[in-house]
């Protein structure tokens, strides 16, 4: 990551001093009243964050992940959102980078089974391998909504409904890493099929 990617970084994460905190909400209350910007600090809040950051785009989603992670990605709820954003609007996409490929299980994930048979709605590349830096997730909706953790192995982060210059900072990164990867090797074979 470039010197002004970490001052941006940071910029974006310092501003979480000023964010309201919002308690974990129980699962069965409605989960549809996330503020414009909610700090993240459980499992629940990220994947309501998920499910809401997804649900506002128009036209793309964008997700940087370590391994596709279940908990968040292979969810009823989410899936819902996908299926109808890429098959509501005939020009929406989403893009999916996997940061350690090797740790995603590809069998059984409903999100990659939806991926292979909506191949031309849905991709999937994986990153090249990294020297054990952690990894940050981010889900991006359009060039304005954005989920961000820094750290992929916790549920802390935030999500803002409406933050285009993050949004576009973090669009702007995936972009590049975009166009250096390359699909996986068993979704390849599955278009060829």
């Amino acid at each position: 990551m470039s010197p002004g990617v970490e001052i941006a970084e940071y910029n974006v994460l310092a501003g979480l001093a000023h964010a309201r905190y919002a308690p974990e909400s129980d699962p069965c209350e409605d989960t549809c009243n996330l503020e414009a910007l909610t700090v993240l600090t459980s499992l629940n809040e990220a994947r309501t964050a998920v499910n809401l950051v997804a649900a506002r785009a128009q036209r793309l989603v964008s997700i940087y992940t370590p391994n596709l992670e279940p908990e968040l990605y292979d969810q009823s709820e989410f899936l819902e959102v996908v299926k109808r954003l890429v098959l509501a609007r005939p020009f929406a996409k989403v893009r999916v980078l996997i940061g350690e490929p090797g740790r995603s299980s590809a069998d059984g994930h409903r999100f990659l089974a939806m991926a292979r048979r909506l191949s031309s709605c849905i991709d999937v590349r994986n990153l090249p391998a990294r020297n054990g830096a952690p990894h940050c997730a981010y889900l991006i909706a359009d060039e304005r909504a954005i989920m961000y953790r820094l750290r992929a192995d916790c549920w802390d982060g935030i999500a803002d409904l409406d933050n285009v210059p993050v949004a576009r900072l973090y669009l702007h990164e995936f972009d590049q890493l975009w166009d250096t990867c390359t699909p996986p090797e068993s979704l390849r074979l599955a278009r060829l099929a």
